[in-house]
This record gives C-alpha cells, sequence and structure tokens, in this order.
C-alpha cells in the first residue's frame, strides 16, 4: 500500500485535495506497490492517477504537470523486506539485548540498495523483482556478494536455499544493469582459493561491476553465531596484499583500482592507507572504505577557513582503531589555530573492545570518557554515532547527555566543520549510522 505521509504546500498535490491518510492507488492504469512505482510511473508529464481520501472516497485526478514539477507529495516509509540468511558474522546478530526495536530489523531489501546504497544479498528476489529492476533501470545496486561459488556462499550466509549469485547478476547485467559489490572475508571460509575465484568471476562482468569492496569480518562480544576464525594482522596484511594485486590489474587494464580494502583492512594490518587520488569518486565510502583518507584530505583543504584559536583547550574523542592516526591530523590543525588539543581514546562497552570504530561509540562511551575532565573550553566527539534524531545506539539523546558534560561538547564529521566558525561551535545533528 502507498499512502501519503505530507502534502508540500503549494504543490500539485495540495491544489489537487490530496491530504496525508490518502491511499495512492493506480497511475495511468498501473497498480502501485511502492514507492518505486509512484516515483517512476509519475514522471511522465500526463498522469491519470487513482486516489482513496481518508473518508474512503475514491478519486480520479487527471493531471497535465509542468515539466519537471514535483508531485509535492512525501510518502510513508515502505515495509522493509527481512533477511533470510543467518550469516554469523551479521552484525545485527551481534547487538544485545534492550536497544530500540528498529536496530534488530535485518533488511535485505534490493529497493533500498538502489535508493540510498544500502548493500544487500538479493537472496530473497523471485522473477518478478528482477524484471521489475530491470525496467525501472535501478542501477547501480549495491550487492554483498561474499562468494561467487554457491557452495561457499550458502555456508557464508547461512542459507541452504540462497539462489546462485553468479546467475542472479548475469541476468540483471545482461538487462543493463551495473553493480557495487563488497565481500565481507571470513578467514576459512572465503579467503584463498575462494575469494580469488570470487574476484575473477566479478571481473569477467566487465563495466557491469564498478567496484568491490573487501571488509574484514567485524564481530562484537554478542556476536553468538560466529564459529570462524577471526581477523588478526597476518589475515588482514593478506588481503591488502591480494587488494593491491588486483587494485593494480584495475589500474593497468582499465585504468581504476576496481578492488578496494576497507579501511579497517589497513588499520588492523598495521598497512599505509592509499592516497586520496586512489578511490576516485569514493563509491563506497559509506561502507568504510576511504573515510580515514576522506578525513586526512577534509582536514588539508579546509586549514585556510581556521581562525586562531590561541589559548583554546579541545578535548577529541574517538575510538580505539583511529587514534594512532589522530594525533598528526590534531598537530597540523594546532598549528594553524594555536589551539590545545588532547586526544582521549574511548573503548566501547557496548558491542565490547573488539569494536573499534568511532562511528559506533555510544552515549555512555561519551560521557565516561569526559565527565570529570576540567578545563577544556569544548569536546568533539564523532558526529556518525549520532543518528538523525540525536540518538546514540544506546538511546541515550545527546542533548541531555550534554547537559551532565563539564564542558560544551560538540559532533563534528571532520574538525574544520566545527572550528571554522570563529570558535564558536553549534551542534551539528549527524546522519543516521544505525
Amino acid at each position: 500500500m502507498v499512502r501519503v505521509a505530507r502534502v508540500h504546500p503549494d504543490s500539485i498535490a495540495e491544489e489537487l485535495g490530496i491530504v496525508a491518510g490518502t491511499e495512492l492507488i493506480s497511475v495511468n492504469g498501473r497498480a502501485l506497490a511502492d514507492f518505486l512505482d509512484w516515483e517512476f510511473l509519475t514522471a511522465d508529464d500526463v498522469l491519470e492517477v487513482e486516489a482513496r481520501l481518508p473518508d474512503g472516497d475514491t478519486v480520479i485526478y487527471e493531471i497535465e504537470r509542468p515539466e519537471g514539477e514535483s508531485m509535492g507529495v512525501e510518502l510513508e516509509p515502505p515495509t522493509v523486506r527481512r533477511c533470510a540468511n543467518r550469516c554469523e558474522f551479521c552484525f545485527i546478530e551481534g547487538l544485545p539485548k534492550g536497544l530500540r526495536k528498529n536496530l534488530y530489523i535485518r533488511d535485505d531489501d534490493y529497493r533500498l540498495s538502489f535508493a540510498y546504497g544500502n548493500f544487500a544479498t538479493l537472496s530473497n528476489m523471485k522473477d518478478k523483482d528482477e524484471a521489475r529492476v530491470i525496467e525501472y533501470r535501478l542501477s547501480p545496486l549495491y550487492v554483498s556478494v561474499h562468494a561467487t561459488p554457491w557452495e561457499a556462499r550458502k555456508v557464508l550466509l547461512n542459507n541452504p536455499r540462497v539462489p546462485d549469485i553468479l546467475a542472479q547478476l548475469t541476468r540483471l547485467v545482461e538487462g543493463g544493469i551495473q553493480f557495487h559489490g563488497q565481500m565481507v572475508v571470513v578467514p576459512g571460509l572465503n579467503d584463498g582459493d575462494v575469494l580469488e575465484q570470487s574476484l575473477s568471476d566479478l571481473w569477467d562482468f566487465g563495466d557491469a561491476c564498478l567496484s568491490v569492496a573487501l571488509v574484514p569480518v567485524g564481530l562484537t562480544q554478542f556476536s553468538h553465531l560466529y564459529t570462524g576464525k577471526s581477523m588478526n594482522v597476518q589475515a588482514s596484511s593478506d588481503l591488502v596484499d591480494v587488494t593491491a594485486r588486483w587494485a593494480d590489474r584495475g589500474l593497468r587494464e582499465r585504468g581504476f583500482p576496481w578492488v578496494y580494502g576497507s579501511d579497517e583492512l589497513y588499520l588492523l594490518s598495521g598497512r599505509e592507507l592509499p592516497s586520496f587520488e586512489h578511490y576516485g569518486d569514493f563509491s563506497q565510502i559509506e561502507n568504510g572504505v576511504g573515510s580515514m583518507t576522506m578525513l586526512r584530505h577534509r582536514v588539508a583543504t579546509g586549514l585556510d577557513r581556521l581562525p586562531r584559536l590561541d589559548g583554546k583547550r579541545i578535548a577529541v574523542v574517538t575510538g580505539t582503531s583511529m587514534a594512532p592516526h589522530m594525533p598528526a591530523l590534531l598537530e597540523t590543525i594546532a598549528a594553524t589555530t594555536g589551539a590545545h588539543f588532547e586526544l582521549l581514546s574511548s573503548t566501547n562497552s557496548l558491542f565490547g573492545p573488539t569494536v573499534t570504530t568511532a562511528g559506533l561509540l555510544v552515549g555512555a562511551d561519551i560521557e565516561r570518557t569526559l565527565a570529570g575532565r576540567e578545563g577544556f573550553d569544548f569536546a568533539l566527539i564523532p558526529a556518525e554515532c549520532i543518528n538523525e534524531d540525536g540518538l546514540f545506539l544506546d538511546d541515550e539523546q545527546f542533548e541531555v547527555l550534554r547537559e551532565r558534560l563539564p564542558m560544551p561538547v560538540y559532533p563534528s564529521y571532520d574538525f574544520i566543520d566545527v572550528l571554522e566558525l570563529e570558535g564558536q561551535p553549534v551542534a551539528a545533528v549527524a546522519g543516521d549510522q544505525s
């Protein structure tokens, strides 16, 4: 069911009398199943929209829309397709009990893959879904491949009924669809020969496979399903070597690296991160690919916007994996501003010490790290650990937490975003990372 959540003022929808709660039934005779149908079927300028108003009356609107003008409706969120797999390495399976309910939703939805860049395994797609992807040109998709050999993929996804990903991708590619792939690498399961075969298979799709990210398996202290080996320095170093070898081939034969390692892979192995130019358009940055390099770039290009902050004492909170890489950045900023920065590394109390990412720190970690520390003019915390509703993953409200701390606290993505405001920072609301 497609239902209107909000109508924009002075829009076509408002002029027609469409209101919140209106059910949108069809466009030009085609039934609407979800937001994709609405977005694609209303692309024409001449429309016949069948709708059911909240009072039960059915209305047919005949619309001649000026080219490019929006209909002016926001739809209620769709019902998310749930994941039918039970991957041992699934992060959702590694969550503790007692968090807000939406954090436990294991989505595996090709629609969200296209619309928001969410990775999907495609394991719950039917023939009609594939036809819809091709008809609507839902490209590029973001696909959790993990392994192309069918038997290996069944084990990884813990699902004996999972479809053959190569056959699925072949049909989609033949229909004109491109995709980005990711492989969460589990030592002993999809490294070695399985990894090489998978990369070779994906390479054979040519320009249709836009990039592949290699991500080391990440576990929390609650990952009760996992029975495999952990990712250690040697295993991660071997993966960096595989990444470099395939990236060299990509550069030689296609003009760009094609295979990228996530930042965590380099941090675990102790190897140097690639240059800014290596990542191209940073197409997989939301997958942790190139985040640290982008941060360095933003700092370097933003220094000339910073004011003098002589005498200011500023605390900077980060996760344990980023802590070794922060001093050089902060020294550069200190030299430009005259401020004194103190780096405070925080261990994750909710997920356990194996989760070292700054963006997964929770409210309790921030409070524990900053409480009782006097003498700071303000503190900066990772903006990524707060969602669009101002909540940490442990449901702590940022606005409430900051009132309990002995200094003003501001979320920051790259230091520059806060410090450039002449030493008078304002709180930024972080994007949703949950």
